[in-house]
């Protein structure tokens, strides 16, 4: 037995001191039995005293209890905050600030490793970049614990056999915390969320700068620490455009844990043509099978834009504009090979037929709202939470009225047609923006609609802006130039490649176990919906967010109606319809963490203000002309 009587409770925060040996064993006692049990197990290199149990003198006497009897393993407890009875500060969901702070306090030397953060609840675990770049800059900054693994829940089938995940109240179970257990990097199943190939990018053993393009010279940073870097192979390739132009092998002397090496990308000499981007990609895989992956596996990746991007000439017009003219209630564009319709009561496209097909089933919809992810709804903040402050706002039904419609066809050397000025206001609040829209379609037939605008009462950081478009259900084949192949957000997407990406609108889904918004994709210069033989609408970012001067845009296309996805609770509540939804936006917000922890960075905010953005619809008649993008 130990000696509990020498182990005297230490007086904190107003507690007594005593010196009861039964007293002090009852405290002691699990601390003791776990140490006891696991002292043997070399895995264990830390002892915690617990974890969300208050702070008080039985942890002072357990943690001096735990010291003498094993003084080669460190003491943690989150609670204790900076107390001398720990070893290891861990906070737990603190800020990047925060950390920060706590690693340059003066005369602290204990290492700092978050206990808790990037709580991954849903479509979340925004913001790890900052926390990692914050990390890597700091000693004494050791990285942290992302909460949690796994959702944990339990996979049940309806009464229509259709299977889903239930979580609290689920099981008549009246007090519950709903799926707050659904907060894991893997579904129940273990099938990695998107946010793990984040997740893997931020951590990624391997680190490469581009040193200088002209020459390929880079610097190899092995970020292991007690592995030589010579268990990889490595290569390039060089895309334009997300087409292959050149590969090949990378080599580099073994480079010890922590150290660096110089080399040189073997990069063939190519002309920058105008409007065409070159970007270098390094990829790093194993050479030989290991315990936990098999030969060929990758291990990191790096990307770098080439420099020197040529803006392309601004192609001449090759014959007069169309002209628009009213028609039953619409304004009429035709062209010889397009007709655009926007409705004189709506302001908004109502109709583009290009190629004798009709590319979409109902009008556009100027939207601001997404289905409120865990972080949005964040419970714990109450009132406080960023999809009831959307919500009180209206953001959620926001209605298009016309303030002025017109033809400006003859006073517009831009080609532009038809200016529409919009407000949208929801029917129990204020006016909340402006938007003045102008269309034109020039001689090919394309459709050009740029957007301005400013927002007209105080409104919090908006979900996302842009546009909404149903197109037929046969335009299932997707195809984009950005950032894939999975979603990515504002501030989640450096595990996601710049390249060329397709897939079905299907395959986009990401069933999160309460749904909510899924399936962005961010940087995407042009995306293209088409059916089997290649015919359908092509999407391309004119003016907005820019990247070294290209334009960018954030997209996504499901089945599911807006409202459906923002109302369901379980995946067997979604019903895709016979369309396609297609959200081309300016932006979207971050994710955050703020389910159980900080919110969305204020860099990463789509703040209201003035904001301009030009979207230009193309019609696609067939293969060539996709495989020709």
């Amino acid at each position: 037995e130990a000696d509990i009587e020498s182990h005297a409770l230490w007086n904190h925060d107003g507690f007594t001191q005593t010196n009861d040996p039964e007293w002090s064993f009852a405290l002691l006692d699990r601390g003791q039995r776990m140490v006891e049990r696991d002292k043997n197990h070399p895995s264990v290199i830390v002892w915690s005293m617990g974890n969300e149990a208050g702070f008080g003198p039985n942890h002072t006497a357990l943690s001096a209890w735990m010291h003498e009897y094993d003084p080669t393993r460190p003491v943690h407890y989150h609670p204790a905050e900076n107390h001398p009875c720990v070893d290891i500060l861990g906070p737990m969901y603190p800020t990047v600030e925060r950390i920060i702070e706590m690693a340059g306090k003066e005369g602290e030397t204990r290492p700092v490793i978050m206990c808790e953060y990037s709580h991954s609840m849903g479509n979340s675990t925004g913001n790890l970049k900052e926390y990692w770049d914050a990390i890597r800059a700091h000693k004494r900054l050791q990285g942290g614990f992302i909460w949690d693994w796994v959702d944990q829940a339990i996979r049940k089938h309806d009464e229509s056999g259709e299977a889903y995940y239930a979580y609290g109240g689920d099981f008549g179970d009246t007090v519950n915390d709903l799926n707050f257990c659904c907060n894991g990097l893997i579904w129940p199943n273990r099938i990695p969320h998107p946010a793990m190939w984040e997740y893997k990018k931020i951590l990624e053993p391997v680190y490469v700068e581009l040193l200088d393009a002209s020459t390929g010279r880079i610097r190899i940073t092995n970020r292991r620490c007690f592995t030589v870097l010579d268990d990889v192979v490595g290569t390039w390739s060089l895309a334009a455009n997300g087409k292959p132009v050149a590969e090949g092998a990378l080599e580099w002397p073994p480079i010890e844990p922590g150290a660096s090496a110089l080399t040189s990308v073997p990069l063939p000499q190519y002309e920058r043509e105008p409007g065409v981007e070159y970007w270098l990609t390094l990829s790093f895989r194993l050479s030989s099978d290991t315990p936990w992956a098999e030969a060929g596996h990758e291990m990191a990746f790096a990307q770098f834009q080439m420099p020197e991007y040529v803006r392309p000439e601004a192609e001449t017009v090759r014959q007069p504009a169309p002209k628009a003219t009213e028609t039953n209630g619409r304004i009429v564009i035709e062209s010889s090979s397009a007709t655009v319709e926007i409705g004189a009561e709506s302001g908004v496209l109502e109709s583009f037929t290009a190629k004798g097909i009709e590319r979409l089933v109902t009008e556009m919809k100027i939207n601001v709202w997404r289905a409120p992810t865990d972080n949005d709804i964040a419970v714990i903040w109450g009132d406080r939470g960023m999809a009831n402050k959307w919500l009180k706002a209206g953001l959620d039904r926001l209605e298009t009225h016309v303030e002025q419609l017109e033809n400006v066809t003859a006073e517009s050397p831009e080609g532009i047609q038809v200016r529409a000025k919009l407000t949208l206001k929801a029917p129990d609040c204020p006016p909340a923006l402006e938007c003045t829209l102008d269309y034109g379609v020039d001689a090919a037939g394309d459709c050009l609609i740029a957007a301005r605008f400013a927002p007209l009462t105080e409104l919090p950081p908006l979900p996302r802006l842009g546009f909404m478009l149903t197109l037929p259900k046969e335009f299932d084949q997707l195809t984009w130039f950005g950032r894939g192949p999975h979603e990515s957000y504002w501030d989640r997407k450096q595990g996601a490649r710049v390249d060329r990406h397709s897939g079905t609108v299907a395959d986009q889904y990401v069933p999160y176990v309460w749904p909510q918004e899924f399936g962005n994709k961010t940087d995407v210069r042009w995306v293209a919906l088409t059916n089997g033989e290649g015919k359908g609408l092509l999407a391309q970012a004119v003016e907005g967010a820019s990247h070294i001067g290209v334009p960018i845009m954030e997209v996504s296309a499901h089945h599911f109606a807006l409202a459906d996805l923002t109302r369901a609770a379980h995946t067997n509540e979604m019903k895709p319809q016979d369309m396609v939804f297609l959200y081309l936006d300016y932006r979207q917000s971050g994710l955050g963490s703020a389910s159980c922890g900080p919110g969305v960075l204020p860099q990463y905010e789509l703040h209201p203000k003035p904001i301009q953005f030009a979207v230009r619809l193309s019609a696609l008649g067939g293969e060539q002309e996709l495989t020709d993008l």
